[in-house]
């Protein structure tokens, strides 16, 4: 029989090929997993520029940009650019995942948890994808958009887990602080969500649609949703001000505490932000920084729950020594 080519292995299995000729450094994949959590968070950024300078049907159609023309036209102008680079970011943001996926994989010894959670993030962006262009096929109907926005989150989610991953070994997880204080902190998590789908909503019955059409809008009255927006804000910041005096009874780890003290500087900014946008009749510069806003919240109370428990890396065995009463036989 002949041998097959080697080039036949990276066809029917490239992952694996790859694997057998690149072994990444640990900094190498937790590089790779920081890129992919800060493209999720750009990905979120451009798109609510996309929104916010009425270009959210700068490309009538998905997947190309119009009937005739995978990209954007010089007829489309302005707004045709804004959406397809957009739509561009997306490749970018593919390839940071693709970078964690291959990276995770060729490590050696292979982790697969951090594998699994780069395809999760694939899947993720995937998914997102099809819903942005459910969106412009549905004239960027709101409850549509909020979905956008909350699967991104769920991807900043998983980006963020990841990158936490990486600096942690695959043992069972140690608690490092009380349960009663990892349960405030689920119920910090808890509270973040419905903050952040809070904001959705406003978002959705709120003035700036994303187009310069008549778009339909959610059926509440915008300064009602904000007023809940603005409690459930309240709540978060009460649970994480909680969260700080906690930490410091217990005498959690100086680095525990040093994410609660983040959280509670960015909760605050993230606050001023929103109340001053508020005020101002929604300038387009404030939201688009209340939107980044949203995205280090959540990575903030994620990085906080993450720290109450430690995963610590499994200790390199000691290499066999050669017994000194055999070296003369």
């Amino acid at each position: 029989m002949h041998k097959a080519p080697p080039t036949i292995g990276a066809v029917f299995n490239p992952f694996t090929y790859l694997a057998a000729r690149w072994t990444p450094s640990p900094r190498t994949v937790r590089r790779a997993a920081l890129a992919a959590l800060f493209m999720s968070v750009a990905i979120v950024v451009t798109g609510g520029a996309v929104r916010l300078t009425g270009s959210g049907l700068g490309c009538d159609t998905w997947p190309k940009c119009t009937d005739d023309s995978l990209i954007a036209t010089p007829a489309q102008g302005f707004h045709g650019a804004i959406e397809f680079g957009n739509r561009m970011l997306t490749y970018v943001l593919c390839a940071a995942v693709g970078w964690v996926i291959l990276a995770a994989r060729s490590a050696k010894p292979w982790r697969t948890v951090l594998t699994k959670l780069g395809w999760t993030q694939f899947v993720i962006v995937m998914a997102n994808a099809v819903l942005g262009g459910i969106t412009v096929v549905t004239g960027l109907n709101p409850y549509s958009v909020a979905g956008h926005f909350l699967l991104a989150t769920a991807l900043i989610t998983v980006t963020t887990v990841t990158w936490q991953r990486t600096a942690e070994g695959d043992t069972a997880p140690r608690p490092r602080v009380p349960g009663p204080v990892r349960k405030l902190s689920w119920a910090m998590l808890a509270a973040t969500f419905v903050l952040i789908a809070a904001g959705t909503v406003v978002t959705g019955s709120g003035p700036h649609a994303g187009d310069s059409s008549e778009i339909k809008r959610m059926p509440f009255d915008w300064e009602t949703t904000a007023h809940t927006h603005a409690a459930a804000a309240w709540l978060v910041c009460a649970l994480a001000v909680a969260m700080w005096l906690v930490l410091r009874v217990v005498d959690a780890p100086a680095d525990t505490r040093a994410r609660a003290r983040d959280l509670l500087i960015v909760l605050l900014a993230q606050g001023a932000v929103g109340y001053v946008q508020f005020f101002t009749e929604l300038p387009e510069v404030l939201v688009g920084a209340h939107m980044l806003g949203s995205c280090l919240v959540w990575i903030a109370v994620l990085r906080l729950a993450l720290s109450l428990r430690e995963r610590p890396a499994a200790q390199a065995e000691v290499p066999a020594q050669a017994d000194p009463r055999l070296a003369s036989v």
